[in-house]
């Protein structure tokens, strides 16, 4: 091996620079847009690739929300954020009093004379006021002979969310783009990573046998949870003095709870608060789903409402 898998680069198949493209179209139109995925599906490097792309092609104004507080994050966050992305003068001050601050961002917009692209990661938290507010945003950005789009990255629950009956005004008016893990086949992802980590002319297979990507393939499916693993079999293999990782390596070091409930309903952007609300559950109740020790009538209950609500269970 010459580098950590976690310095391999992107995998990029031909899916994915098609949604990307689609992205780039909506954002062009000046569209709001919500790309969703699970926990380590790519939705960083997925966004940073779009803004590198939009900045190359220099059709548009990129800002991209820095804060890291994702939990908190307001409406006034994401108007400073174009007010610190789109100023030119180095002294940036942004009024306080709100109808000067919008009036001032439509003055900005006006003098760069291109459409805006908004892109915000870690959105899975948002409250519906604060998305109900970028649509007032976007418009108060054409008001002024400009357009806005907005870019939103987040787990499955903000696609979820977008598509509840509360959401209705700003769901219909987004576009939502998935990144599924699936379609990135991921035995062709191990064998991409063990060729991109590895000296030159290194045979993948001759790392890993054909039964353990065969393991890595049909258990895991975001590139996150198949790096995980594959680092710790060869850590392990490597202190074993293994000539090859095997399928019984892989095995040792693979999480038996993967595919449980609460850990792929984690992934998703379902945390135990979440449920509560959504479900109108008491915390101890789903705590007892979680840990299959919850009474068989309200097991069943819950269940049916969950796969009804689309989640994966």
């Amino acid at each position: 091996m010459t580098q950590p898998l976690s310095q391999a680069g992107y995998y990029e198949i031909d899916h994915y620079k098609l949604l990307i493209n689609d992205i780039k179209g909506a954002v062009l139109e000046g569209r709001l847009i919500a790309l969703c995925g699970v926990v380590g599906s790519g939705k960083t490097v997925t966004l940073r690739r779009l803004q590198q792309i939009l900045k190359d092609e220099n059709r548009v104004a990129v800002a991209k929300s820095l804060s890291v507080e994702k939990h908190g994050i307001k409406l006034a966050t994401l108007i400073s954020t174009l007010y610190y992305d789109l100023t030119q003068d180095k002294q940036v001050q942004i009024p306080k009093q709100s109808e000067k601050r919008e009036r001032e961002l439509q003055e900005i917009v006006k003098k760069r004379k291109r459409p805006v692209a908004l892109l915000v990661d870690e959105t899975h938290d948002l409250n519906g006021y604060t998305l109900i507010g970028r649509k007032r945003l976007m418009e108060v950005v054409e008001d002024a002979g400009g357009r806005l789009s907005v870019t939103l990255a987040g787990h499955p629950k903000l696609r979820n969310d977008l598509r509840g009956a509360t959401m209705e005004e700003i769901g219909y008016r987004t576009d939502i783009f998935t990144l599924d893990g699936r379609r990135r086949q991921p035995a062709r992802i191990v064998l991409w990573l063990l060729g991109a980590s590895s000296a030159q002319n290194t045979d993948p297979e001759s790392i890993l046998d054909g039964a353990a990507i065969d393991i890595l393939s049909t258990k895991l499916r975001a590139p996150l949870q198949v790096q995980r693993p594959l680092t710790l079999a060869l850590e392990a293999g490597y202190q074993a003095g293994e000539t090859s990782v095997t399928a019984a390596l892989v095995e040792t070091v693979r999480s038996r709870q993967l595919d449980d409930m609460e850990p792929t309903l984690t992934r998703h952007g379902f945390r135990l608060k979440d449920m509560v609300k959504q479900f109108e559950a008491k915390p101890a109740e789903i705590r007892a789903l979680f840990n299959n020790k919850l009474e068989p009538v309200r097991t069943a209950e819950l269940r049916d409402r969950i796969r009804a609500a689309g989640l994966p269970i």
